[in-house]
């Protein structure tokens, strides 16, 4: 068997009962399928099959899951530990919109927020939302920066996923359409390797209402993925990529695993690999880590 398909879940949550439903919906489609390999009791499993590709797989295991809590990703066993992680920031590694929660300074939390969720969703062209959005924030000053940062909390599972596939080799980057001002302390304290985002400009304390061009955007976290990969004389295959909006697609279609992560709906809709229900360890189980071998 030559493919397998991951179950994960919130801790507990993941029982016998589900994996012999997925197990009875793969034979039905003529797949071989193998025993539960239990990478963390009542949260992650694997059940190996083969005969037929991972998208039919996936399908078949989401109606035999129908609305339970659970995620399940269908891949090739080839290369399943992957060699580079190229990683969005907002709203994936950290749980909030830095830009929204900058706005809340200026009083204008909501009217922002309203414009980055279109954006998000591929409603607007990312790079001239982005440059109507900071330029909202002309004449704020830039001790705001510092004290979003002081709010701003790691999405659980991020610390885990980058110090475990680091201590296994692979290359971490943090690929943010955001700014390096928080790009930059996420990047350092979680040990990623390099971090690559938008950089605000500011004059005698305060935001001038401009961004560095060129913009970082959709093609250029696609281009990063790309260009990291061939660094490090990898195949696409051996890459993961993981982001929750419209400018992370082209990243996570490229990558040998894309996972999008409790997305917006466009992009969890095109999308072969999701992550909805689980934190950012289920990238880990994806891989095959087995949650003795996460790195704490």
């Amino acid at each position: 068997m030559d493919h397998v398909l991951t179950l994960i879940a919130a801790p507990g949550d993941l029982t016998l009962e589900h994996t012999a439903a997925v197990r009875a919906a793969l034979r039905t489609i003529a797949a071989d399928t193998g025993s539960p390999d239990w990478l963390a009791e009542g949260e992650a499993a694997d059940i190996p099959f083969g005969a037929i590709g991972p998208d039919l797989a996936h399908a078949a295991a989401r109606r035999a899951l129908g609305d339970a809590a659970v995620d399940a990703i269908a891949q090739p066993l080839a290369m399943r530990r992957k060699r580079l992680l190229v990683a969005d920031m907002d709203s994936t590694i950290i749980t909030s919109e830095t830009l929204d929660e900058l706005a809340a300074f200026a009083g204008l939390k909501d009217k922002i927020a309203a414009i980055t969720r279109r954006s998000m969703n591929g409603e607007l062209d990312f790079a001239e939302a982005l440059r109507l959005r900071v330029g909202m924030l002309k004449g704020l000053a830039t001790d705001a920066l510092e004290r979003t940062w002081e709010a701003t909390a790691l999405t659980p599972g991020a610390a885990i996923l980058v110090a475990t596939m680091r201590a296994d080799g692979a290359f971490c980057c943090l690929a943010s359409g955001g700014f390096t001002f928080f790009t930059g302390r996420v990047a350092a304290q979680l040990g990623f390797d390099m971090h690559v985002s938008n950089t605000l400009l500011e004059d005698d304390g305060k935001l001038t209402g401009e961004v560095s061009e060129p913009i970082f955007d959709r093609d250029a976290k696609l281009t990063t993925l790309k260009r990291l990969a061939a660094e490090q004389g990898l195949p696409l295959a051996a890459t993961l990529a993981v982001g929750d909006g419209a400018n992370d697609l082209a990243m996570i279609q490229a990558a040998g695993l894309g996972v999008a992560f409790r997305a917006k709906p466009i992009v969890a809709a095109a999308a072969r690999a999701r992550v909805d229900h689980g934190d950012l360890c289920a990238l880990l189980f994806a891989q095959g880590f087995r949650r003795a071998e996460f790195v704490v």
